[in-house]
This record gives C-alpha cells, sequence and structure tokens, in this order.
C-alpha cells in the first residue's frame, strides 16, 4: 500500500490499541511481566534462545508487542507526514 501512496490512518490505531490490550494482558498474565520482576527477579531473558521457563517466553512476547506498537506509531507519523505532503 505504501508504494501506492494508500494510508489508512484508523488501522493503524485500531492496531495499537490491539497490541496495547494484549500487552497489558502479558503484564498481568500469571507468568507475565509483573511475575518475572517479583517473583524471579528480573532474571535474564536472553540466556538461551530456548525459553524453557514460562514467564520468558511470557516476558518476550510483551516486549515485542511494545515493539509493534512503536513501529505502527512510527508508520503512522511517517504516513501523515506524506499524506500531508501530497495534498
Amino acid at each position: 500500500m505504501a508504494i501506492k501512496k494508500k494510508f489508512y490512518p484508523l488501522w493503524y490505531g485500531v492496531g495499537i490499541v490491539i497490541f496495547m490490550l494484549y500487552a497489558g494482558y502479558k503484564v498481568f498474565d500469571n507468568n507475565g511481566l509483573i511475575d518475572w520482576l517479583q517473583r524471579h527477579h528480573a532474571e535474564s531473558l536472553v540466556e538461551t534462545m530456548k525459553a524453557e521457563k514460562p514467564w520468558i517466553e511470557e516476558t518476550r512476547e510483551f516486549f515485542g508487542l511494545l515493539i509493534c506498537v512503536a513501529v505502527l506509531a512510527i508508520n503512522w507519523v511517517y504516513g501523515e507526514r506524506v499524506k500531508a505532503k501530497f495534498n
């Protein structure tokens, strides 16, 4: 869609909201971010690529969702600038 200069800001907003809601779920999940911080004392998430402990995988997913939100937000801002330039 970017090649065709098509821009749908509503879908960026929808994506951000969905990813943020799911990230919020990952914060409070039994093996989520809070569990990792409190019960496991923020032990390393990057010792191995094999997630042998469930809180490692859940916490990695949380941070991955934050990256997705950041990328969508950057694309949204860039899209708005491009749209303004061509109008």
